[in-house]
Formats: structure tokens, C-alpha cells, sequence
């Protein structure tokens, strides 16, 4: 199929891009453009204007925060750029490692981290590592700058009329991981999980496997203390419920709790040794 008719705008302010936004209804925000333009073309989804904010430099980079706490990752961050940034590799290894799992050097050259998180209905690789670093989603609109907890907006459709501007990530250090299992045609993960290990216990999320990017709560108090050998972990997996996990693609949700078990086991591990 060809891409339906709409207009194209190009602002050159984030004040000009809300107001674009909030003037026209089906107004759709252009960054990277990896999942908005081919849904366009199958008719997946529809725009009436194209707000392309690509030239909005102040969205791009990642940088400490004043309290030297947390990272501020700008959502038009690639996720080639993501993945290789020293800072990220330092202090927020799993979302580095998400980066680098997603798709191939095509997607990860022009995707970008807002799109990553923001794209409904996939099961991208970037919003399950921001819940299990207990990230905040940065948003602007007509009213100013709000948060919202990553786990809460990849719950729900980003909210309309605004613009993701920012990922906020609590500064970890090495004591995080990410492991995936991916489709071999798509590249989206047939199952995926993200941990950090803090001094309250481990932190753990998985998506693909799960209707959305969900952190295991029940899990982690299971774990809380360790061990987090293979068996521990698997076991702490096989106690959760069989209907949290949704089959598919050939998959029983059987096989997909004991692959969420086998790839966060992995994660954990992986952390571990980071840290000794």
C-alpha cells in the first residue's frame, strides 16, 4: 500500500510542536519513524499532520542530573547512539543492552528511545529495561513537563497531544542486566527480561512472554536475599500463575514462564558478576 494523504510540519521549537499538536486532531509526532510510517502504509494507523520533531536538538544526548542521581536520556536519542554512550554502559546497563538487542543497525541508526517506548502494541525491547530500573517517563504538554513511572505508560497509549521528551533513569552502576530471546524474522523479542539488583533486592521485568512490560513483584520477594542460581530462579518462576504469560507464534505459556525464568536467571547472574 501507499501512504494515505496528510501535511507535513517541520518546527524548529518544542513549543511550536505542541502547538501543532494540540491545534489538530489526528496529529501524530515524526521522530525516527520505524514503526508510525510503515503502519501508515498498511493502513495500521492514521495522521492527518505529521509533526516532525527531528530538528529539536534539546531532545537528544544523555546527561546527569544536577543531584548526580539519575541519567536524563533525551527521547530522540537513537538507540545506536544509546547503546554505545559511556555513560549509559556505566550507569544503566540493561537499557544499553535493550538498545543493542533491537532490530538491526538500520532500525538502531534511525529509531529512536521516544519511539522505542512509545510504540503500542509491539513488544519493543526498551520499556521493559526502563521498568525494571524503575525509570519516569518525561512528558510535555500544553501545561508544562510531567512524570510518569515507565511501568504506568507502558501500561496505557501515550497520552495524546503530548511529546515524550525524556527517559529519567536512577544512576545503577554496573548491578543491572538484560537477555532476550528473539523472534528470527521480526526481531521483537519472543521473550525478554530486564533486572537490577539494589540493596532492597532484585528488581525484575519481562515483556514479550506478558501482554505488556510488567515487573514480576511476586517474583522478586521469592528471590529477595538469593540465591539466584538457575534453579532458584525457576522455581520463583513456576509458583507465578500460567495465564500471566500469553501464548503465541507457536509458544504455550508454558514454555514461555520457563523461558522468562531462563532469561531473567541469566540476567541475574550476569548482574551478579558485574558487581564482584
Amino acid at each position: 500500500m501507499i501512504l494515505t494523504e496528510f501535511d507535513y510540519a517541520r518546527p524548529a521549537a518544542l513549543d511550536e510542536a505542541l502547538a501543532l499538536l494540540s491545534a489538530t486532531r489526528g496529529a501524530r509526532v515524526l521522530a525516527g519513524g520505524q514503526s508510525l510510517l510503515p503502519d501508515l502504509r498498511t493502513g495500521a494507523d492514521s495522521a492527518r499532520l505529521l509533526v516532525d520533531i527531528r530538528q529539536l536538538a534539546e531532545l537528544r544526548g544523555s546527561t546527569r542530573t544536577p543531584d548526580g542521581r539519575h541519567l536524563r536520556i533525551g527521547a530522540l536519542t537513537t538507540l545506536a547512539d544509546l547503546a554505545a554512550d559511556p555513560l549509559v554502559l556505566a550507569e544503566a546497563p540493561e537499557l544499553a543492552a535493550a538498545a543493542r538487542a533491537n532490530g538491526d543497525p538500520q532500525v538502531r541508526n534511525l529509531g529512536t528511545v521516544g519511539g522505542n517506548l512509545a510504540a503500542a502494541g509491539r513488544a519493543t525491547d526498551l520499556p521493559v529495561a526502563a521498568v525494571a530500573a524503575d525509570a519516569v517517563v518525561e512528558l510535555a504538554g500544553p501545561g508544562g513537563r510531567t512524570g510518569l513511572p515507565a511501568e504506568e505508560f507502558a501500561a496505557g497509549a501515550p497520552p495524546a497531544g503530548q511529546i515524550l521528551t525524556a527517559l529519567l533513569v536512577p544512576a545503577a552502576g554496573a548491578a543491572a542486566a538484560f537477555e532476550k530471546s528473539a523472534d528470527r524474522a521480526t526481531r521483537y523479542p519472543v521473550c525478554a527480561a530486564a533486572v537490577r539488583i539494589t540493596p532492597d533486592g532484585p528488581r525484575i521485568a519481562v515483556t514479550g512472554a506478558t501482554p505488556r512490560p510488567l515487573r514480576l513483584r511476586r517474583v522478586e520477594d521469592r528471590l529477595r536475599g538469593g540465591p539466584y542460581a538457575t534453579e532458584a530462579v525457576l522455581a520463583a518462576f513456576r509458583a507465578e500463575p500460567r495465564e500471566l504469560f500469553v501464548p503465541g507464534r507457536g509458544t504455550s505459556a508454558e514454555y514461555l514462564g520457563h523461558l522468562a525464568g531462563v532469561l531473567t536467571a541469566r540476567a541475574l547472574q550476569r548482574a551478579e558478576r558485574a558487581l564482584a
